[in-house]
């Protein structure tokens, strides 16, 4: 159990960037640069994956109405990194009063203090007055879990399970310099341990940063998920053909498609500074793609009028199965999101099929567990278009991967366009 004389200042820096979070900002532009930024972050990603306990928590813990929003917040936090066991309890109540002052709102203290050593005397009982809560307990948005209830009858609780997880860490080895043995016998070099997955996969036994990973610099290996990993296979590629990765940034799944097969690859995105990644990525692992920031539904922008003979459609979408990667996600996502991601990649696959060629294959993907975003999806466009077939997966691969201890969660479905 750590002690800590410099736990407030994390507390009331985690404080600001929840109550942004819950004001509809996104965790990465609310987090402050500088020194502490590692533990502050760590705490703000606890506090999020407990966010709907914790509310309902301070629900009941505040008898005088709301307090102010970052005191609220704060609240939040502590009772998070009680949960979480670091610190001692006296000294996360301690540390979470002196925030306070921190957050310019010392007239607080009190309260703060009240509320904390509150539920540390009365936890059982507090408990029992949040146990029919699904919020509290599932830790998702109520609508979230109604949805994965109806698309998921059987599984639904392991998803919601999942989502408050820690992600895993998995390693794509880059196939054109080391193969997988050589690189995993460096990682056992470097005291790092990873057991094989997929093709060219290894995940790691515990997450590390890439500073750490051999030869990262030097383009060896790359950090991917180990569903993200499927789509160069997916797409069945030889020499020569023409593909196009059509949503492209940060580049992962081009650099993979680049390093299975000599393929010609095109790779768009819409935003300036995501597509850089792509072109930065490529260089790093000795690759090249002719990189194009633009709007993939706007053909004229972009297309020559020569076809594709593979497309990758890694559709923009709710990113429901990655949540425990951005736990900020699940929060400020609204029910009708859905709805509008499904209209914007129905968009997407309607543009994308005027440029394939006859007999080429498009695999739609995205990160989301949800009904609409995916099956629903595919299946309104090969009622409106009489030349898209949908075809097996090879290696008989199941559509919906559902995240768990291994990887995250992903849509994959492969059409064909009638020669």
């Amino acid at each position: 159990m750590k002690r800590s004389a410099d736990l407030a200042p994390a507390l009331a820096a985690s404080a600001r960037a929840i109550a942004s979070v819950t004001d509809g900002g996104s965790l990465d532009d609310a987090l402050e640069r500088g020194p502490g930024r590692e533990a502050v972050t760590d705490l703000c990603f606890e506090t999020l994956r407990r966010y709907g306990r914790v509310q309902a928590l301070e629900r009941v813990l505040s008898h005088r109405g709301r307090a102010a929003p970052r005191i609220r917040a704060l609240l939040w936090c502590a009772l998070a990194a009680i949960d979480r066991g670091r610190y001692a309890p006296h000294t996360l109540v301690d540390q979470a009063v002196r925030a306070c002052a921190l957050l310019d709102l010392a007239h607080a203290r009190g309260y703060v203090n009240g509320a904390l050593r509150a539920y540390l005397r009365e936890r059982d009982a507090l408990e029992r007055q949040i146990a029919d809560d699904d919020v509290a307990r599932f830790q998702h948005p109520q609508w979230w879990i109604d949805r994965l209830r109806r698309d998921h009858p059987v599984r639904w609780a392991g998803i919601l399970e999942a989502g408050n997880s820690h992600p895993p860490m998995c390693l794509r080895v880059n196939r054109r310099r080391i193969s997988r043995e050589d690189y995993g016998a460096q990682l056992d070099e470097a005291g790092l341990r990873a057991h094989a997955v997929g093709e060219h996969g290894l995940l790691m036994e515990r997450p590390v940063p890439v500073s750490r990973l051999p030869g990262f610099g030097d383009g060896l290996v790359s950090v991917q998920d180990a569903g993200a990993q499927r789509c160069a296979g997916l797409l069945g590629l030889a020499p020569g053909q023409r593909v196009l990765d059509a949503c492209a940034a940060p580049g992962g799944k081009a650099a993979h498609i680049l390093e299975s097969a000599d393929v010609e690859l095109t790779a768009l995105d819409v935003d300036a500074a995501r597509a850089a990644l792509i072109g930065a990525g490529l260089a790093r692992l000795g690759l090249g793609a002719d990189v194009r920031v633009a709007d993939c539904t706007a053909l004229s922008s972009w297309w020559d009028g020569r076809p594709f003979e593979r497309v990758l459609a890694d559709v923009p979408c709710s990113s429901s199965g990655v949540v425990r990667r951005h736990p900020d996600m699940k929060w400020l996502r609204r029910p009708g999101d859905v709805a509008e991601f499904a209209a914007r990649q129905r968009a997407i696959l309607g543009a994308l099929w005027q440029v394939l060629a006859p007999g080429g294959k498009l695999l739609y993907v995205t990160c989301s567990v949800f009904r609409d975003e995916n099956e629903a999806v595919l299946e309104a466009f090969g009622a409106r278009c009489p030349d898209a077939r949908r075809v097996d997966l090879p290696g008989g691969a199941m559509p919906q991967l559902l995240p768990c201890a291994e990887h995250d969660g992903f849509f994959f479905g492969l059409l064909t366009k009638a020669a």
